[in-house]
Parts: structure tokens; sequence; C-alpha cells
């Protein structure tokens, strides 16, 4: 595959040190929302002046960024829209995603200098809908998660080649169609279709017979009852070069409301995985697996891309796994020791799994250690404190130091 043209890889950023984390561990483009409009109230998202720095760092560093419209707003937020989109277009941000009819109409008219891309909550899996979306002055798609690599083959072959396809290649599934979902409005008020969902998908789920008030039955043989509506996680990084062969433009990675560290995680396994792929007969780097385990995850599928899903709910729990833990976040280099700021408690002698941007990880073992005053010390109690380790090797700033979890 030494020829092909690399797919974009874009990230989410539900702040600013997550954009950051994303375009230095490798990101093409970045996702994101200001403060209103976008489908993750979840996330800390991002202020006006939040943009501007966001914007700015992003295009620094050759990296795009997209902004999300993509709720399904309400008069009063649609009188609000245009002012929004007027900040975007003098920001610079680089394309607004967007699916409400209306929306894209402000969108072509107040953000004229923006790409837009119809969001993935527009439903788009024939090629019909997506050439009406170019007619509408689309310049990119956002697939429907229900679709395989086959249908996206003959999408990509009966659209117009300047039209733009985007497709989801990790993270979190929705148990409603393309995003749309109306189970938590439904039974909490919170509107899902308005970035605010309560994620009742899952919760766990007895079943009662009518004649049979207040008794319950387990669905499956658990004492919680059974998780009936829980997704797996998406994960297609084994299988980027059919990803490639039918046509997507853009990969994409759930996550707004996720952390930091998952940004970075995911950012630079698909990066590496991505760079890879020129290689003669490819195969994911088997690290790529192995960091993509490292981050808190569901089970993995493959969704729906090579057909009607198998094995893809988890009846047992919601629970993610988790087996690894953010030790601290390297601040710098000097005096051969890496200096770093704790998160998570550890004691000499600690080996960590090191994260450092677009390489693969390496380990670093705490034979010694310093506080910030330079005093010798057994372990690293406090959160936030300076932590001095000798080592030959330099890591960058913004580097994660790892330890797995004894849970």
């Amino acid at each position: 595959m030494k020829h092909i043209k690399l797919p974009e890889l874009l990230c989410p950023a539900g702040d600013i040190t997550r954009l950051k984390a994303a375009v230095d561990f490798g990101a093409d483009a970045v996702y994101l929302a200001g403060e209103e409009f976008g489908m993750r109230t979840a996330a800390k998202n991002f202020s006006l002046a939040d943009l501007e720095e966001g914007i700015a760092y992003a295009h620094k560093n050759g990296v795009k960024v997209h902004v999300t419209c993509n709720t399904i707003p309400h008069n009063d937020e649609i009188e609000r829209l245009p002012r929004f989109l007027e900040a975007l277009d003098s920001l610079g941000a680089d394309a607004v995603i967007a699916s409400d009819i209306g929306t894209i109409g402000l969108v072509k008219k107040y953000a004229p200098h923006l790409e837009l891309h119809a969001s993935v909550q527009s439903g788009i899996v024939n090629y019909m809908s997506a050439r009406a979306f170019r007619d509408m002055g689309a310049d990119r798609v956002v697939l429907a998660r229900e679709l395989s690599l086959e249908e996206i083959a003959e999408i990509r072959a009966k659209t117009p080649k300047e039209l733009m396809l985007e497709s989801f290649v990790h993270g979190a599934m929705c148990v409603s169609f393309s995003a749309r979902c109306l189970l938590s409005s439904y039974m909490t008020g919170r509107d899902a279709n308005r970035g605010d969902c309560a994620q009742p998908c899952r919760w766990s789920y007895s079943l009662m017979e009518e004649k049979r008030p207040g008794q319950y039955f387990d669905i499956t043989e658990t004492e919680k009852g059974t998780y009936i509506l829980n997704s797996n996680d998406l994960c297609m990084a084994e299988h980027l070069d059919k990803m490639v062969a039918a046509g997507i433009d853009s990969l994409k990675i759930e996550g707004r409301a996720k952390s930091h560290y998952y940004v970075a995680v995911t950012a630079n396994a698909y990066r590496g995985a991505l760079d890879s792929l020129k290689a003669d007969d490819w195969q994911l780097p088997q690290w790529v697996s192995e960091e993509l385990n490292k981050i808190s995850h569901r089970t993995y599928s493959t969704g729906f891309y090579f057909g009607r899903p198998e094995n893809s709910q988890t009846y047992g729990s919601a629970g993610y796994i988790r087996d690894y833990t953010v030790a601290g976040v390297v601040d710098g280099y000097e005096d051969g020791c890496v200096v770093l700021t704790l998160k998570n408690k550890f004691l000499k002698g600690q080996v960590f799994d090191c994260l450092a941007p677009k390489q693969p990880p390496f380990t670093i073992c705490a034979t010694r250690m310093f506080d910030g005053e330079g005093n010798e010390i057994e372990s690293a109690p406090h959160p936030m404190m300076t932590v001095k380790i000798p080592c030959d090797r330099v890591i960058p700033k913004g580097s994660l130091l790892r330890m797995e979890s004894k849970d």
C-alpha cells in the first residue's frame, strides 16, 4: 500500500487540554464544540477565548479544527446561532458539523468561509442522501454507523469525488440509529438530541410479568439484572486497510467527553497504525493493539462494518475495562531527570510505561526519585507535587507515565 493517500485522523477535544493532547500525539484534525449547539454537554467544551487559543495552537501545528453545531436546536437556540457562526468564521475555524437543515442554511449564510460537514445525526446510509447533502453545500458527509464497508464503497463510487466521506473508527457505540435517541428524554427528561444524554442504555434491566407486579425476573443469569441495551465499543484498528480501500477520507475517533489520557492514547495509536499502512503486507503493529487495551473501554467489536453485528452487546455489566492508571504528566527534562506533575501516588522502584508523542511506548523505572526541592524521597504521595526521576532518555513535555492498576 505504498502509494495510498492516508485518510485524515480526526480526534475528539472536550477542552483545550485535550485539544493540545490530540494535536501533540498525532491528529490531523480535531473536532470540538462551543458552549452551545454541541452534542456533548458532559464535556467542558470551549468558550470563544478557548476557541481562539485552540484554533491558533492547532493551525500552528498544521491541524484543522472542526466545530460541532449538531444539536437539534429549538426556536430560542436557533435565534442565537448566527452570532456564534459569525464568530467561528472570524476565528478561522476550518469546518462546521451540522445535521439540522435550518442550521445548515445558517452555516452557509453566516460562516461562508468554513467547510460544511453533514453530521452523523443526518443518518446518511445511501448515495442519494450523500448527493442531496452535497447539493445543499456539504463538503463532507459523516456516514451513519450502521453501514458496512461494502455499502460505503458503493457510496464512494456513486458520489462526486470532491465529496469527502468520514466514518467512525473507534469509540463508544450507541444503541439508537445514527445517534438519534429518545430513551434518555423519555426516561429522565434529558434530551440526547441536544447533548444531554443520561445514557439509560447503560443501565441494568430486569423483566416483570404483567400479572405479577413488583416481581422481577433476571433476563440473564446474573445477580444484578442484565444490560440489554449496552453496546460494545468500536475498534477498527486491525482493519484500517479495508477502510482505506472502501474510500473513506477521514477516520473519526469518538470521545469528546473522554479524558486527556484517552485522547492521547488513541491519537498516538491510530497515528502509528496509519503511518504503518504503507508497508508491504500490512499488519497492525502489536504495540498499537496493546495501547488500545490500556485505555478505559468496553469489550471491542467491529460494529456494522462487516454486516450485521455479532457479539455486539455486553449483558453482564456496563462497566469499563481499566488496566492502567496515569502516574504523572511530564513537564520537562533537566539535569538528567524527567520532571513530572504527580497524578496518582507511587513508591520508589515503580516501573512506568511511558507514552510519548508519535512513538511506541517504552518503560522506565524510578530506581531513585526526588521532590521539587531536590530532596530524595521514597514515595510520591501528594497529587500535583513535582517529582524528578533520573532517566538517561530525554522524554518530551506532555508525555504520560503510566502504571498497571492493582485492582
